[in-house]
């Protein structure tokens, strides 16, 4: 892994909800014309400070700084390579993002690590090319039904973060991390507020700042269960899935 230059990315703090969107594959040209255009209407009208990202297809990066420059919403990737430049085919680096006005990148998410099989080393490597570029890494971590049932949920995470810990206090207060039980992505089983809570609660020890790191809950939040959720000491904000692709939900969801 080697970078040419350092453009640090910008401390964060947990002032302000933070609703992400992960379109994951999905989407189209004229799909997300659309979803935009109903997104930013909506935010005209919303009465609260949440900040609003969606993380897209890295081929809809350029439709989206089209739709989104010069509006509250903001964009983001939903993944990263390692590597600043080379021929390492079908990587997209950190710099690209950058040139396409993406200040956010999803990394870890559980897909990439069960389906790609990222390591908990990787998922930090790639954290730190996106800080390295100037972007915030959304650092994802979560544990499966089995691990869960197994009673090893907290060690499940702490295993995880212990790389991007390892990157060092500094850091750490340059990223999010997002909590999401595997177990409830995409299944329509959602953590009780007071389960999230509790992991959140963990993840908050470990970090080593109380004021900076957001820790965003995903896992089938919707309109519905979004504000219980967000309401608990320790979660900050969500990362939306299934819900981030309707646009009436993702605002009810900030709102």
């Amino acid at each position: 892994m080697t970078h040419d230059k350092q453009t640090t990315a910008p401390q964060i703090t947990r002032s302000q909800c933070l609703v992400m969107g992960n379109w994951k594959m999905n989407g189209s040209i004229s799909f997300n014309n659309q979803l935009l255009n109903e997104i930013l209407v909506g935010v005209a009208a919303l009465t609260t400070t949440s900040q609003l990202v969606v993380c897209v297809p890295s081929p809809y990066l350029a439709q989206a700084l089209e739709k989104l420059a010069e509006t509250p919403v903001q964009w983001g990737a939903q993944d990263v390579s390692v590597h600043a430049k080379g021929a390492y085919t079908g990587e997209v680096s950190a710099s690209m993002l950058t040139e396409f006005g993406c200040r956010w990148v999803l990394v870890g998410h559980s897909e990439r690590r069960t389906l790609h099989a990222e390591s908990d080393e990787l998922v930090a490597q790639k954290a730190q090319s996106a800080l390295f570029a100037g972007l915030t890494p959304v650092v994802c971590v979560g544990e499966s039904l089995q691990e869960r049932d197994a009673g090893l949920a907290e060690a499940v995470i702490e295993r995880q973060l212990a790389p991007v810990l390892a990157l060092g206090p500094e850091a750490v207060t340059r990223l999010v991390v997002a909590y999401e039980p595997v177990w409830a992505i995409g299944t329509g089983r959602t953590a009780s507020a007071q389960q999230a809570q509790d992991i959140h609660a963990v993840i908050r020890r470990l970090l080593p700042s109380a004021e900076h790191t957001p820790v965003l809950y995903g896992g089938s939040v919707k309109p519905d269960n979004a504000k219980t959720l967000f309401a608990m000491p320790d979660i900050d904000g969500g990362l939306i899935g299934g819900a981030s692709l309707v646009a009436t939900d993702f605002l009810a969801i900030a709102s």
